[in-house]
């Protein structure tokens, strides 16, 4: 959840352990609880990630990249995709037919994504910021994963000033949610 760093490292972490989660549901058995257990737990590192990036990362984008409106627009339109596909995941049991061609789909796009902040994004970003502002926004987004919601919810406004006022109050009943249904805990 929270590793350290400046903004870069803190989410190029995020990227490595969602892969690995990634992995780990591709050498599952079809239909097995476990398979349910990890997709819940993908769900809400993936949500977070996002929230916490749509609150600091992108506006950032805009204001220190040039071009920056295209770039986050982008993003923002990858992490929609994203959440719809999440949604899909919530509603779908594991041994459901869907579950694996959602997966699928789920697992490219995020793929696709991390690659592109990685190697276009993230290099923008670390040539425009000084050290000073890539730490103070690692710092933001570890305070905003703490808040975020842990489930999907596409209709939700990912852009500020909305995404910051409603996003700790989503985050506060899904993590209510979650705590009485065990989802998380696996």
């Amino acid at each position: 959840m929270g590793h350290g760093g400046d903004v870069i490292e803190e989410l190029m972490t995020d990227h490595r352990e969602v892969e690995e989660m990634f992995g780990r549901i591709e050498s599952m058995p079809d239909g097995a609880q476990q398979l349910r257990d990890l997709v819940d737990e993908v769900t809400i590192e993936l949500v977070r990630h996002s929230v916490a990036e749509e609150q600091h990362l992108y506006p950032a984008v805009r204001e220190y990249i040039e071009g920056g409106d295209q770039l986050a627009d982008k993003e923002l339109a990858d992490h929609g995709r994203v959440e719809k596909i999440l949604k899909q995941l919530e509603k779908t049991d594991a041994d459901a037919p869907q579950m694996n061609q959602l997966l699928q789909l789920l697992m490219e796009e995020v793929s696709t994504h991390v690659q592109d902040e990685e190697t276009n994004l993230f290099p923008k970003l670390r040539q425009t910021c000084t050290a000073e502002t890539l730490d103070d926004l690692g710092n933001k987004i570890r305070r905003a994963k703490a808040m975020a919601p842990t489930r999907p919810h596409p209709a939700a406004p990912d852009t500020p000033p909305a995404n910051k006022l409603l996003a700790p109050g989503a985050g506060l009943v899904d993590r209510a949610r979650d705590f009485l249904t065990g989802r998380g805990k696996s």
